[in-house]
């Protein structure tokens, strides 16, 4: 199937001079982080993860790396500025001249109101904000399946979607299996009311600019993709 266009342009898009850019917006457990993968690859765009660009960062011994260090080890969030800073660091590199997508960001209003003005003062624009929309319960269901091996191996499987070839055993080293306490249900909804609110407010924001599209995201991964490239292309909500 011919993907027409390369780059999140190829619909109705920003205005002559101005390189879109696509938010994924979704709680934990969404499928988010998976569908950015592939809608960068069917696109030809990069996908960016502020994630993914701290533990680079951290990885390669950077100023930054070390910056966040502290953040990252206690689980907080990375200041805003910070954040801002390494997005505009990303957007300048030449693999963004035909748009980017970006996943884990933003995280709040504030957050949302600081990328519109950076993307205004780099010559982007966020062109749709892609909601993909889960209920709380499947949410719940898909973050409580995670099991951890005990042996030190830190492998990582899942009960429905990564199930281990012995119920409780480590596939590598046959060790036993175990359900973590941040991985139980009521950890994982007490986590998700404070986790909610402030996507919400994201939710709301792009509602108020006029680029929200909201989707389904309790479907097959092929035909939430699919939902998704629609609505890039035809600035359109999807069905």
């Amino acid at each position: 199937m011919s993907d027409g266009p390369r780059g999140v342009s190829a619909g109705p898009g920003p205005v002559a001079g101005e390189t879109p850019i696509v938010v994924m917006v979704g709680a934990p457990g969404a499928g988010k982080g998976t569908q950015t993968v592939r809608l960068a690859e069917r696109l030809g765009v990069p996908s960016v993860s502020t994630g993914d660009l701290f533990r680079a960062a951290l990885r390669d011994g950077t100023a930054l790396g070390e910056h966040v260090r502290p953040y990252l080890e206690r689980g907080q969030l990375v200041p805003d500025g910070v954040t801002i800073d390494v997005i505009a660091a990303r957007l300048a590199e030449p693999d963004a001249v035909q748009g980017v997508i970006l996943d884990g960001f933003p995280r709040t209003r504030t957050q949302a109101e600081a990328l519109d003005l950076l993307a205004g003062r780099l010559g982007f624009r966020v062109t749709a904000a892609l909601y993909v929309a889960v209920e709380t319960d499947e949410l719940v269901r898909r973050l409580s399946g995670r099991l951890v091996c005990t042996g030190g191996g830190h492998h990582i499987y899942h009960v429905t979607q990564r199930p281990p070839r012995v119920e409780g055993r480590c596939d590598i080293d046959g060790t036993g299996l175990e359900t973590r306490v941040d991985d139980r249900p009521e950890t994982i909804r007490q986590r998700l009311e404070r986790q909610l609110p402030p996507m919400f407010e994201v939710v709301d924001h792009y509602a108020g600019t006029g680029v929200l599209r909201s989707v389904r995201g309790d479907r097959p991964v092929d035909e939430l993709t699919e939902d998704l490239l629609r609505s890039i292309r035809t600035r359109a909500p999807a069905a």
